[in-house]
């Protein structure tokens, strides 16, 4: 028989897959999301592999390990699990994990609004919620803050000479790059070429750019390159590149923070100015500038991200004990070049 059996959502965010896990999940050692992260990235990451990779996933997706919180303001906790790593933070998937939690049930509803409070590694996420009939319409996350480490950044690439990249934090790290500088467009026909391009940047980074976050100490790569572009309507065109190579269907909740937060460091927003994101597929986010605070030395944006997820299923994901494939595996012809890297 099988020795367990994980309770799964199946969740997408503007067309990003980001499925829950909602039950059967081991408890990870660790006081803190964080030490639970850094547990994944660290010392065993068995249980990421199985659930991220084939044959129980697929590249395009990320699976969200939800999680008792760790501190008493919270109603839950999670983690992002990708393909490279455990992640600390979200927006798409916060968005995934709040409207799981709510049209489950897990957090009561009592009106059509609801707060929800999520723990994570890179901080408290406070996500407010439109809610009728018991789904959510809208789902607002009150994002960590977001602060430019650098802009217009100097960058020696391999492929495309030397660019220009703002360096800023949304949640997680950011490389971001304005697309016309490696003569590609955002949009569907050239995704690979946009993926591939992203990935080789992001290999560039290595030793030319460092991070640290000021208050967290553990938090010191660059997870993604996001490029950028303007729409016609001001919009911002979006798209994050994640490993092993593919692009991030939704318009990208930190990434759209970091953007507010270079945005700002260039005095073009200010408390209460939006900005709409619009991902490679046409979906949208909106980005506003909530107000200003400090993060060490950094001026930061504290930056709310609206979007709306939609669960499409459920699943159940059966770990056998003569499973000849425990920790899953990733091949080159649709995970790409860098599946051995992971």
């Amino acid at each position: 028989m099988f020795e367990r059996c994980l309770d799964t959502l199946l969740v997408h965010c503007q067309g990003e897959i980001g499925k829950v896990i909602v039950g059967g999940a081991p408890d990870l050692p660790g006081a803190t999301i964080l030490d639970k992260m850094n547990h994944l990235n660290r010392t065993d990451d068995s249980f990421r592999r199985f659930a991220v990779f084939e044959p129980r996933a697929h590249v395009a997706m990320t699976t969200n390990l939800l999680l008792p919180p760790t501190r008493p303001d919270a109603d839950a906790g999670f983690i992002v699990l990708q393909s490279d790593r455990a992640h600390p933070m979200s927006g798409s998937n916060a968005i995934c994990v709040v409207t799981a939690l709510i049209e489950t049930g897990r957090v009561p509803v009592t009106g059509p609004q609801a707060l929800v409070r999520l723990d994570t590694a890179a901080g408290l996420i406070v996500a407010r919620v439109e809610v009728r009939d018991g789904r959510c319409l809208s789902v607002s996350l009150d994002n960590v803050p977001a602060f430019a480490l650098a802009l217009d950044a100097p960058l020696r690439t391999s492929r495309f000479g030397t660019i220009r990249a703002d360096i800023a934090f949304g949640g997680v790290f950011y490389a971001l790059v304005d697309v016309a500088q490696i003569g590609l467009k955002i949009e569907p026909a050239e995704a690979r070429a946009l993926a591939e391009a992203g990935m080789s940047i992001k290999a560039d980074l290595a030793g030319q750019v460092t991070v640290a976050h000021p208050e967290i100490a553990d938090l010191t790569q660059i997870a993604y390159v996001m490029f950028r572009d303007r729409d016609a309507d001001s919009a911002v065109r979006t798209c994050t590149t994640l490993m092993p190579g593919r692009v991030d269907r939704s318009p990208c909740g930190t990434g759209s923070s970091a953007n507010l937060a270079c945005l700002l460091a260039r005095g073009e927003v200010g408390t209460g100015d939006v900005r709409l994101s619009r991902s490679i597929i046409g979906g949208t986010f909106a980005a506003e500038a909530l107000g200003e605070t400090t993060v060490g030395p950094y001026r930061a944006v504290l930056p709310r991200i609206t979007g709306q997820a939609w669960i499409y299923g459920r699943e159940q994901l059966r770990i056998s004990p003569d499973d000849p494939f425990p920790a899953g595996f990733a091949l080159s012809d649709t995970w790409g070049p860098y599946a051995g890297d992971l």
